[in-house]
């Protein structure tokens, strides 16, 4: 089997994918859900409801603020408790609508029966206004508007699509199980999504630790010319899209540049599932499957998750936390967030809960840098990440825009290589969001 991949940098960290023959189980559901009206890019979604308002799983409750929002639906049927503030998974606090759990509700517009739906006989236009009218994001951690991504800018052309089964990030299995447990879905959300774009081939690039479902997927798509599994390598950060495109399509994206500049329009594997929902069955974006785990944990599981959930419910159904954890993190270990506040609830775009040990979740002492260019040769993107951290330790703005470090892609390969254990990649972030604020503030 040939396996393909991106050619510059890259790591392969113990994949500890302890969940991946963890089938998908129904989490249930919690005394009160916490929607936030920022889980999304772009501008936060405007509430509809108020205090003592009734709704059900799936009532539009904020609609989309501006281009580039999505609006929120509610997860559950109860009455709205009250719009107030909540902090999320960044440690900021957001503006959400608390609901309390009244029931299992759900609109009547909703398709709950198992019944595959492959045909579509909906225009373009018409496929894109019911992914618009879902809510639907990226649901690989980028919450990027899905109806927007859909729209290439004017003097570009899709050509193909890419579905990103990369699933590389360690420890996170939701994308695997889905493949596994709803590749029929999968597949008919593709060809919607083909046709939305007017693309006639389709990929889905799966790394070779999840050799079931390249097989799985493989005969399902035997007899269709349009839609090809690519096997690929395991090697971090695949699921990056630029990388993804490299790998399959063998094109590399430009500094600066979108997908979209060489043709291609990259989705998640639970997001291509969410438009099938959407366009085929009337279902809102109001769950999705999380990762729940972590050496320590007693159960840890792929959880369908009703959005609103706090981290603490799941972490109580996958056995608690033990004495010894040092660290929970929001999403997986390279490029996920540490959360001091475990009443956190689940977004759009949250994909896994990782608990760590306090051995795990201790940084190693930080000593000079021995100029080994570790970094340099793992980094993905061809930067310096050891320039770059020093230019931004310095607040050398103008220089670490020179130097394209608003390319990172903060994958963190370079803070996981590093034998100083230097802390690459938070001064990279740190110099990145000031880079990008001064860029805005001159184009303003």
């Amino acid at each position: 089997m040939k396996l393909y991949t991106f050619k510059k940098g890259g790591i392969h960290p113990p994949e500890n994918k302890i969940t991946n023959n963890q089938p998908i189980k129904v989490a249930g559901l919690p005394n009160q859900v916490v929607l936030l009206l920022s889980q999304h890019i772009g501008a936060p979604a405007q509430p509809i409801v108020k205090k003592g308002d009734m709704v059900k799983a799936g009532t539009l409750i904020a609609t989309a603020n501006g281009m580039i929002s999505a609006p929120v639906y509610s997860s559950v049927s109860g009455k709205v408790n009250r719009i107030d503030m909540q902090t999320d998974a960044s440690g900021y606090k957001r503006q959400a609508i608390f609901i309390d759990v009244e029931g299992d509700e759900w609109e009547e517009s909703i398709d709950r029966t198992p019944t595959l739906i492959r045909e579509c006989d909906l225009s373009p236009e018409e496929i894109l206004g019911k992914i618009e009218k879902a809510g639907i994001v990226g649901m690989g951690g980028a919450a990027f508007p899905t109806h927007i991504k859909l729209k290439p800018p004017k003097g570009f052309k899709a050509e193909s699509l890419l579905i990103n089964g990369a699933e590389c990030e360690p420890y996170l299995t939701n994308d695997h199980r889905l493949m596994l447990e709803k590749g029929e879905e999968l597949l008919s959300g593709a060809h919607i999504l083909m046709k939305a774009l007017g693309v006639k081939q389709s990929y889905i690039g799966i790394e070779n630790n999840k050799r079931d479902a390249i097989e799985y997927l493989t005969k399902l798509t035997q007899n269709d010319s349009g839609i090809k599994v690519i096997p690929l390598k395991c090697k971090y950060p695949q699921g990056s899209e630029k990388h993804l495109i490299e790998a399959i399509l063998h094109k590399r994206v430009k500094s600066g540049a979108l997908p979209i500049s060489v043709g291609a329009v990259v989705q998640n594997v639970s997001t291509v599932i969410a438009v099938y929902e959407a366009v085929q069955k009337n279902k809102p974006l109001f769950e999705r499957v999380v990762t729940v785990t972590g050496k320590g944990l007693k159960e840890p599981a792929n959880y369908l998750v009703r959005i609103g959930t706090p981290y603490q419910f799941l972490i109580n159904l996958s056995g608690g936390t033990s004495e010894d954890t040092g660290k929970i993190i929001s999403g997986g270990p390279m490029m996920g967030k540490a959360v001091a506040d475990t009443s956190i609830p689940v977004t759009k775009g949250s994909s896994g809960i990782l608990l760590l040990s306090e051995k795990e979740a201790k940084r190693n002492e930080v000593v000079e840098c021995i100029r080994c260019a570790k970094c340099v040769e793992v980094c993905p993107m061809g930067l310096n990440p050891t320039q770059l951290m020093t230019l931004s330790e310095f607040n050398q703005w103008d220089k670490a825009e020179k130097e394209m470090i608003t390319d990172c892609i903060e994958c963190g390969s370079c803070s996981y290589t590093c034998p100083a254990s230097r802390p690459l990649l938070d001064y990279i972030r740190l110099g990145k969001g000031t880079v990008l604020t001064n860029i805005r503030n001159r184009k303003s």
